[in-house]
């Protein structure tokens, strides 16, 4: 997820789907759907409409699982930002998705602080900040929240940073039984290296990544991946445009995916629709549709 006054992102070669020797990806499957995994959707794909009001956060689940036929969502706090300590209101959140039947799979958190600010005071309040979105989602049902590995350091001290903010938030987390992962979204999170050395360093196995197709900048974005799927809990299948074969135009998903399988992640992958030539609606179904192909490839026969 990206804020709405993010860089634009700068294009790559354009890749085309590559689907030669899907059906030979060694996968264990998931037991229950004889899928290798699972579509979720996460909220910043229908950003647009949100902030116009046109939907309510409220009304995301069954607007995911009625126009979509996704039954599981990722949330932005951008969109109940005021709500996290508000029980009548999670209350409600959590009724409409188990009267659905929809899974609350996380939370992405933004605006809450650096977790790898230089000053100690300024981290430790961040850390602090993000308790009350750990027991949100604790309560909500989701398993994990999406946190910034944020610092104004350089490359090493940063790290060190970071992993001091990231471990002490994961700590809290730990006995709620909730991960704290990480996006590469911008700055230095957006090296695969140097996120996979920051949330090793925390030495919490509650604290992971969740790897974003789209938010890497100077860096191989298919090296980022692989760097990171080790540490994956959540996946973020970003897209932006598709071509008349309903492949997506600046990310080779087939490539994505495979690094993703073969990494032995069987997770929830999330539909994240950031494109603009496609109305949001016609984006998530587009990303939608890739994905359920890549998927029918490496399904049990």
């Amino acid at each position: 997820m990206q804020s709405t006054n993010r860089r634009e992102f700068l294009a790559v070669t354009t890749a085309t789907l590559a689907t030669t020797g899907l059906s030979r990806w060694s996968c264990a499957q998931d037991t229950t759907a004889g899928k290798p995994f699972k579509i979720s959707l996460a909220q910043w794909s229908l950003h647009k409409p949100l902030f116009a009001k046109e939907i309510d956060n409220l009304d995301f689940a069954k607007v995911a699982k009625e126009r979509f036929g996704i039954e599981a969502v990722e949330y932005v706090n951008q969109f109940f930002k005021d709500k996290a300590k508000d029980a009548k209101y999670l209350e409600e959140m959590k009724k409409r998705t188990t009267d659905l039947g929809v899974t609350n799979v996380l939370i992405m958190i933004d605006g809450e602080g650096g977790l790898g600010n230089s000053d100690p005071a300024k981290r430790t309040t961040a850390v602090e900040n993000h308790y009350k979105w750990v027991d949100a989602a604790k309560y909500l049902g989701c398993h994990s929240i999406r946190v910034n590995a944020e610092t104004d350091k350089p490359y090493e001290e940063g790290s060190k940073l970071a992993a001091d903010g990231l471990r002490r938030l994961s700590e809290y987390a730990k006995p709620l039984g909730i991960n704290v992962i990480v996006e590469n979204h911008g700055g230095l999170s957006s090296n695969g290296k140097w996120l996979a050395e920051t949330i090793r360093a925390t030495g919490m196995d509650n604290c992971g990544t969740l790897p974003d197709f789209g938010n890497f900048y100077e860096y191989d974005r298919y090296q980022g991946v692989t760097d990171l799927m080790p540490l994956a809990k959540a996946v973020s299948a970003k897209s932006y445009d598709f071509d008349a074969n309903g492949n997506e135009t600046k990310i080779d998903f087939a490539k994505m995916m495979k690094i993703v399988l073969d990494a032995g992640y069987r997770g929830w992958v999330g539909i994240e629709y950031e494109g603009s030539k496609l109305s949001p609606d016609e984006g998530i179904k587009a990303t939608k549709k890739l994905l359920e192909k890549i998927r029918d490839s490496v399904a049990v026969k």
